[in-house]
């Protein structure tokens, strides 16, 4: 069970990507035995729960994969536990973080407190990384699924990596101390942003996915519909004026080809200082380009030379002990 593609879901989760070698065929349907997630319909970025209740007791899935690219919810991680807890054997849960990995804690949601098998992710979106993917698991020794997990990473290395990229393995390294000391700042700091940003795009005109009474987002993500396959062509208005999103295809839409949405992150420009006022100041700017066919490329150009110092970082006399002491370990 997981998203479907035009749902958000991701095309590592799907049997055309990842999983095409590892999802058996039904041989009712006569393709891929995966059953997509219901969605509300008032709200088609939620799961609706009470229908997804009744899917799985029908098909009884083996693997229910969560995580999405378009994200702008928290994931019904405790729900879905709960229902699936008295069935035998149990679902594995795997939740893909790879848009949110830098969000898990308190600001967000807790993987595995709140029931998750395994977690996957890559780690330079919101996680501030170098270009890796990470495999996380409550499976150690003497729980139900210890030999699952063994069977991981026997087929992660080698099988799947043949080389593990040391030099970018210390870029990593130094990332999550960094995440480590900033977290509780920077967490805060992009949610509280995302949630700015949608409401300043709202009161400019602008119509906003999601739940106004959730802020529009619980994550680092603001989807903004700008008409019926219109996405790409103001993807491409809004690079031409320095600003870069991402077209999306809605969950109405039939498909990315008929994209009626842009996906925009605020991880990245917090990191470089901006503040709730300042995503204001692009919300204006956004607003200008999109719905008034302005050219702003000067008055973007002009903001962001105003953020050129990377926040959330450890200063060399901070991060000299942390080198040393790993120093000293692997000697």
């Amino acid at each position: 069970m997981n998203h479907h593609l035009t749902r958000g879901g991701h095309l590592s989760a799907q049997p055309m990507g990842a999983l095409r070698d590892y999802v058996a065929v039904d041989p009712l349907m006569e393709r891929a035995a995966v059953i997509e997630f219901p969605v509300l319909e008032d709200d088609p970025y939620q799961i609706d729960l009470e229908e997804t209740k009744d899917l799985i007791e029908l098909h009884k899935p083996e693997l229910i994969v969560l995580g999405k690219s378009m994200m702008i919810y928290r994931e019904p991680l405790k729900e879905l536990a709960q229902l699936i807890s008295g069935m035998h054997p149990k679902p594995i849960i795997l939740y893909d973080m790879a848009h949110v990995l830098g969000l898990a804690g308190l600001h967000y949601q807790d993987p595995f407190k709140e029931g998750a098998d395994i977690v996957t992710s890559s780690t330079h979106k919101t996680f501030f990384g170098s270009q890796r993917g990470i495999i996380a698991s409550n499976m150690s020794e003497g729980t139900e699924y210890e030999d699952l997990w063994e069977a991981i990473l026997r087929r992660v290395f080698p099988g799947s990596v043949s080389n593990h990229h040391l030099g970018s393995l210390l870029g990593l390294l130094m990332a999550a101390y960094e995440m480590n000391a900033f977290k509780d700042e920077y967490q805060k700091a992009v949610v509280s942003n995302a949630k700015a940003f949608a409401k300043a795009l709202k009161d400019r005109g602008l119509t906003v996915e999601g739940n106004p009474t959730l802020g529009y987002t619980e994550t680092h993500q603001v989807i903004v519909r700008v008409g019926y396959g219109k996405g790409p062509a103001m993807a491409q208005r809004l690079e031409e004026n320095n600003i870069i999103v991402n077209y999306q295809g809605a969950p109405d839409d039939e498909g990315f080809t008929a994209a009626s949405c842009l996906r925009m992150g605020v991880q990245e420009m917090t990191r470089f200082g901006m503040k709730e006022d300042d995503f204001g100041e692009l919300a204006d700017y956004i607003g200008g380009i999109v719905l008034r066919g302005r050219s702003l490329i000067k008055e973007v150009t002009e903001c962001r030379k105003r953020f050129t110092e990377m926040k959330y970082c450890l200063r060399v006399k901070e991060a000299g002990p942390l080198i040393e002491k790993l120093w000293e370990a692997l000697h």
